[in-house]
């Protein structure tokens, strides 16, 4: 546990969420809770179905069940303890849970973004290079590039909240936020912050702008060997390969570049809350509905077990 700093007198956070108001907080609960489960299911049923279909242990595949383990473990870092206090008169989170909340939102974070530009390289491997994809893409490859993924994020996410959960706080606990967000919480803090907005402007570039960067550099190599292909029908095949990936991409990264690439100053609480719901809870609901329904292997996948099921 990273302790908090000797000159902080701050024991615990209060998170506005969304409403003061009892009555829209309950439907913000039964809204947010299908949202969840929604969630939860969709993207278990996908690693369920990649797990149980041979035809689906692929290198795309792998990759696509490791993100939607990410998406889980994302909505069920934050969603649970929103849930509860959209019901509970209490706001209150302990700095213990706030800043384990942080870390986990980081590491997903971290990890999902990088597993972008993974699964981006592996479109890459599989357009430009289609009879060698196998060979290039061997699971030793595979393997080392998930852990990689996610060591990154257990690894750059220390320095976020150790550096953030170290400022003294002196009295303001209240978080305009519905989660422990970095940028809300170092808000609170009494003392300059520049070290810290230092040290995410750093992390940024190792997280977001150089997995960004590899991602439009596939892309571009993609592009480049797609307006090669002669016939029209092979064009739109290779394209549709990638358009889910393109599609969950814009989902991700726009919302994150808004919020955590911007000043401060410019920051409104109401419009980060709403904006980052699209990365946070929106993400993790329609990822698996766009890999799903634009993807004949996984509908014929859950088709197949469904049979088995019935016949069974």
């Amino acid at each position: 546990m990273f302790p908090a700093s000797n000159y902080s007198s701050v024991t615990e956070f209060i998170l506005l969420g969304f409403s003061s108001d009892p009555a829209l907080n309950r439907i913000f609960f039964i809204i947010f809770l299908l949202l969840y489960l929604c969630s939860v299911l969709a993207n278990g049923l996908i690693i369920i179905l990649i797990c149980l279909d041979s035809h689906l242990h692929t290198p795309m595949y792998f990759f696509l069940s490791n993100l939607s383990l990410l998406d889980i473990g994302n909505v069920t870092a934050i969603m649970p303890q929103m849930l509860v206090h959209m019901l509970s008169s209490s706001k209150l989170i302990s700095f213990e849970r706030c800043w384990m909340q942080l870390y986990i939102f980081g590491v997903i974070g971290i990890s999902e973004g990088i597993f972008f530009a993974v699964m981006a390289y592996d479109r890459y491997i599989a357009i430009c290079f289609p009879l060698r994809y196998m060979l290039i893409l061997n699971w030793d490859l595979c393997v080392w590039l998930v852990v990689g993924a996610w060591a990154s994020g257990f690894f750059f996410s220390i320095f976020h909240v150790f550096f953030t959960m170290k400022l003294p706080f002196c009295g303001h606990n209240v978080i305009n936020h519905y989660f422990c967000d970095g940028l809300s919480v170092r808000n609170l803090a009494c003392r300059d912050t520049h070290i810290i907005e230092l040290v995410d402007l750093v992390l940024s570039i190792f997280t977001m702008l150089i997995p960004l960067s590899l991602i439009l550099a596939s892309y571009v190599r993609i592009t480049m060997a797609i307006l090669k292909i002669k016939s029209t029908q092979g064009r739109y095949k290779a394209f549709s390969t990638c358009a889910s990936h393109l599609t969950v991409v814009t989902m991700f990264y726009a919302p994150v570049i808004y919020i955590y690439m911007r000043s401060n100053s410019i920051h409104s609480p109401e419009k980060i809350k709403v904006i980052s719901l699209f990365y946070n809870v929106f993400t993790a609901f329609l990822n698996p509905m766009v890999y799903s329904l634009r993807n004949k292997d996984i509908k014929a996948a859950f088709i197949k077990v469904m049979m088995r099921n019935r016949v069974a």
